[in-house]
């Protein structure tokens, strides 16, 4: 009987034993926060969306329309997350965006369509080279 009692202790325990190995989880893989950086085009062309909201306002409003903004002129040179996206296309863009800026603030009686001109060079350029922001980008359209 003690040898019966002995035995089926033992098939007890190694049968916990055997449930515990089988139930443990693997350590979790833990993940590594990485901080997404904005390139300094990506933050000059948020810049540039803040300040063509409040243009577009004023010009809505019939206020003046103050002065060129002088850091639009960063966009020759600053530096984009992928640099090789900085080439003749985008130049050429670029260039006609600041042209058009430049046009609203020497032609204030026709800033609307200065500034339409403007933001169709923004619309055009990411068509080609990063498409994410262009549905923002119309809602600065004046209509």
């Amino acid at each position: 009987m003690r040898g019966l009692i002995f035995l089926s202790l033992i098939l007890f325990f190694t049968s916990c034993e055997k449930k515990q190995e089988k139930c443990e989880l693997p350590a979790k893989e833990e993940k590594k926060f990485e901080m997404y950086e904005m390139s300094e085009m990506a933050m000059l062309m948020e810049q540039m969306y803040v300040d063509n909201e409040r243009l577009k306002q004023r010009i809505i409003n019939g206020d003046t329309i103050g002065k060129f903004p002088q850091h639009f002129l960063e966009i020759h040179k600053a530096v984009m997350t992928d640099k090789q996206e900085n080439d003749n296309f985008f130049k050429s863009h670029a260039l006609a965006f600041i042209q058009s800026q430049k046009m609203i603030y020497e032609d204030p009686k026709n800033a609307k369509e200065h500034f339409n001109a403007s933001i169709d060079e923004c619309v055009k350029c990411h068509e080609v080279k990063c498409g994410g922001p262009i549905v923002r980008i119309k809602k600065l359209y004046i209509k």
